[in-house]
């Protein structure tokens, strides 16, 4: 193994959760403010999963105010302190970058029944 691969499987989270591309997260990002640091949840869908290992991210999306909101979150960065999964989703493809041009219902995912 190279010094790369050593370095990066230190930094993996051991307790990653398990969710997919439809899947309805809420995900605890710490925000620093000055001095002190905060805890502000993102809740939306899973839109997209990229890459894996150490560099491994998602995408999440959400609808505030009639205007989309994307965020892209590196899973094993200190700073996504948790991922909790609201709903699991029922989707036939890898990404969803097709609910971008969906308004209200239409941009809903299924939930599926497990």
């Amino acid at each position: 193994m190279n010094a790369l691969e050593l370095i990066s499987k230190d930094s993996l989270k051991a307790d990653a959760p398990e969710f997919s591309v439809g899947d309805t997260v809420k995900v605890h990002v710490r925000i620093k403010e000055g001095d002190k640091y905060r805890i502000q949840i993102f809740e939306g869908t899973v839109i997209a999963k990229k890459n894996g290992g150490i560099s491994e991210t998602f995408t999440v999306r959400r609808v505030a105010h009639g205007c989309g909101i994307e965020r892209v979150f590196p899973l094993h960065a200190p700073v996504v302190d948790k991922v909790e999964i609201v709903r699991k989703g029922k989707v036939r493809r890898a990404k969803l970058y097709y609910l971008r041009n969906r308004v209200g219902k239409a941009a809903k995912v299924k939930e599926a029944i497990r």
